[in-house]
C-alpha cells in the first residue's frame, strides 16, 4: 500500500462514523396518536340513534308511557355517546342528530304530559277514591268507620304530597271536609278515644296544609 493511502482511509471512516452518528442522532417521527372514534364509526352510531328515535316516537302512546323510565335511560346513554364527539359528524349528520334528538325530547314531555293527565282524577268522586283508596258514600258510613278513613286521607297526604298540585290539595280539602261533616253528625256515637283520634289526624291534615302554605310563600 502507498503511504498516500493511509491518510484518505482515515478520512473515510472519520465521515462514516459522522454519518452513522447523525443518523442515531435524528429524532423518529412521534406515531399519531389512534383516533377515539371515526367519522365512520360515529355515522353508524347516528344511523342507530336515528331508528332508535324512530321506533320509540312510533310506539303506541299506552306502551310508550308503561316503558318511559327505561327508554329515558337509553336516551340518555346513546345521546351523551354521540355528544362528546358531535364536532367529528359531518355537517349532514349534526342537523340530523339535532333534528331526532329534538323529536325524542319533545315525544318525551308529550308522553309525561298523557301520563299525567290520565293519573288526574276527572270527578270529585275518583279524587275521593284516590285518597281514600276505598269507594264508599262518606255522607253514609258508620261512626265506627269514620277514624279509619281520616287516617287513609292522612296517609295518603304523607305519601303523596311532595308530588302534589294545586288541584290534589283542593281535592283532599274537600274529601276532609266531607268526613268532618260525618263526623259532626254521628260524634255522638263515637267514642272518647275515636273521637281524640279523629282530632289528632284533623289537626296534622291541618299541620300539613300549612307547611304547603309556608313553602308556597318560601318559593315565591
Amino acid at each position: 500500500m502507498k503511504p498516500t493511502a493511509f491518510p484518505r482511509i482515515l478520512l473515510v471512516a472519520a465521515g462514516l462514523l459522522a454519518c452513522s452518528a447523525a443518523s442515531a442522532q435524528t429524532p423518529k417521527a412521534p406515531a399519531k396518536p389512534a383516533a377515539t372514534a371515526t367519522t365512520a364509526g360515529l355515522e353508524r352510531d347516528l344511523h342507530d340513534f336515528s331508528n332508535w328515535v324512530n321506533d320509540k316516537v312510533d310506539r303506541a302512546a299506552s306502551t310508550a308511557r308503561r316503558e318511559l323510565p327505561k327508554v329515558s335511560a337509553e336516551f340518555e346513554r346513546q345521546s351523551i355517546r354521540l355528544d362528546r364527539a358531535v364536532d367529528s359528524l359531518t355537517v349532514e349528520g349534526k342537523r340530523e342528530y339535532s333534528t331526532q334528538k329534538g323529536r325524542y325530547e319533545r315525544w318525551a314531555t308529550r308522553q309525561d304530559s298523557l301520563d299525567a293527565a290520565a293519573r288526574r282524577p276527572t270527578t270529585a268522586d275518583q279524587a275521593q277514591r284516590r285518597l281514600l283508596n276505598e269507594n264508599v258514600n262518606i255522607g253514609r258510613v258508620r261512626a265506627t268507620e269514620l277514624p279509619e278513613l281520616y287516617f287513609r286521607l292522612i296517609e295518603t297526604m304523607r305519601a303523596d304530597k311532595k308530588n302534589w298540585t294545586p288541584a290534589d290539595w283542593s281535592a283532599a280539602s274537600a274529601v276532609l271536609t266531607r268526613l268532618n261533616a260525618r263526623y259532626e253528625q254521628v260524634r255522638a256515637d263515637l267514642s272518647l278515644e275515636e273521637r281524640l283520634r279523629i282530632r289528632t289526624l284533623q289537626g296534622e291534615f291541618r299541620t300539613l296544609e300549612k307547611a304547603r302554605d309556608v313553602k308556597d310563600v318560601i318559593r315565591e
